[in-house]
């Protein structure tokens, strides 16, 4: 649940929720609106950073799951997470009420201190979530064909073709995110045209935000 400081902060500005399946190119995405002067606010980088050596998450996820789901270092280990709760709803939620808490307190700091043209919040399960689409101003979902959202997970995890089809099942589909969506940047190895699109977008919520670049 949304808290109401956290819907204050986030209500407070003209922002954008950017969401796309997992292999879409997000994360390109996002870096090229910073490039021209968006702030990022990048919960999946927010989730990382709890669950690395020493993170916030650590110390609950170590009394919650046992140490067998840390790493040598102490770090979260991501991929056993990942099949113990793929094959256990239960245990998805026990690990979703540890993390989803700590991500929305520094989203929110984060929201609070970010200086940027307009804010972009990257949020993979934005449409999965229920409440992101009330917090932001637009729902930005950067899409491509399914087949290549595959390929370029298997080249850059080393995953299985039906490992990555699994996590991709698990997200919302692909229609379900355009259907959420008030822009879509199409990725789909045209840098030429990522480009172009994305000037163009950053040209509207500049406009939008009431702000000059």
């Amino acid at each position: 649940m949304t808290s109401p400081s956290e819907t204050s902060v986030l209500a407070s500005r003209f922002s954008i929720g950017l969401t796309g399946g997992i292999g879409s190119g997000k994360t390109t995405v996002a870096n090229l609106f910073a490039a021209r002067g968006a702030a990022l606010i990048d919960t999946d980088l927010i989730a990382h950073r709890l669950t690395q050596p020493d993170g916030l998450a650590i110390p609950a996820i170590r009394d919650a799951f046992g140490p067998q789901f840390l790493t040598a270092t102490g770090a979260l280990d991501r991929a056993r997470m990942r099949s113990h709760v793929f094959a256990n709803p239960a245990e998805k939620s026990r690990l979703e009420a540890i993390l989803h808490p700590l991500i929305r307190s520094e989203t929110e700091r984060q929201a609070r201190e970010a200086r940027g043209v307009y804010a972009i919040f990257v949020v993979p399960l934005l449409v999965e979530s229920g409440s992101w689409r009330q917090r932001v101003s637009r729902v930005l979902v950067v899409d491509c064909p399914e087949s290549l959202q595959v390929e370029r997970v298997m080249q850059r995890s080393g995953l299985s073709e039906a490992e990555v089809r699994a996590i991709m099942a698990a997200q919302a589909s692909r229609a379900q995110r355009l259907a959420a969506a008030d822009d879509v940047i199409v990725n789909d190895g045209d840098p030429g045209r990522l480009e172009n699109e994305v000037d163009r977008l950053h040209a509207q919520y500049v406009s939008l935000s009431g702000k000059s670049a």
